[in-house]
Order: C-alpha cells, then structure tokens, then sequence
C-alpha cells in the first residue's frame, strides 16, 4: 500500500520479529525456536502478496483451508461460496 513506507513482507517481518523480541512471559510473545509467520502458515510470500493485493476479488467470506470454508458453508447453509478455487490454490496441502 502507497501509506507504507516499506513492502507487506517486510512488515510482516517487522511484527514476528516484534513478537520475537518481547518477553517469553508477556503476552504476543513468539518463541524464537518457531518458524517465520509465512512459514508457519504455509504460504510463500509471493502468494501471500498476490493474495493480499487481490483480496477481494479473489475471495468471498472466507479465506483458509477447504475443508474449513466447506464447514462454514454447511453451517450457512450454502451449496457454494465465491473463492473456494482460490482456497484450494492457496493452501494445496489441506484439501
């Protein structure tokens, strides 16, 4: 975004680095034996980038893994919801 003076990637080092840097006790703390935010969620930063620039084109309610938007459609009682293609690119190891 033209109000950061930095790209999202950098900012989302910048925040897990943060949380890195605060106590083990307090709370937001991040373990430093834990692997890198993008990591942890499985997401290259090239598809977490291109995904937050395209949000809402790309998706409707939800964003995750299928079988989680599948869950919330049963739950709303929908036989399909806009961007479950796009789930299903985005986090290919869960479905």
């Amino acid at each position: 975004p033209q109000h950061l003076p930095f790209d999202l990637i950098d900012y989302l080092e910048l925040v897990d680095w943060s949380g890195r840097a605060i106590r083990d006790d307090k709370r937001g703390a991040i373990k430093e034996s834990l692997p890198g935010i993008l990591q942890r969620l499985g997401l290259p930063s090239k598809d977490w980038l291109d995904t937050c620039c395209h949000i809402e084109r790309r998706f409707g309610r939800a964003i995750g893994p299928v079988a989680k938007v599948s869950e919330l459609c049963e739950s709303l009682h929908l036989n399909w919801m806009h961007g479950i293609r796009n789930c299903r690119r985005l986090y290919p190891q869960t479905g």
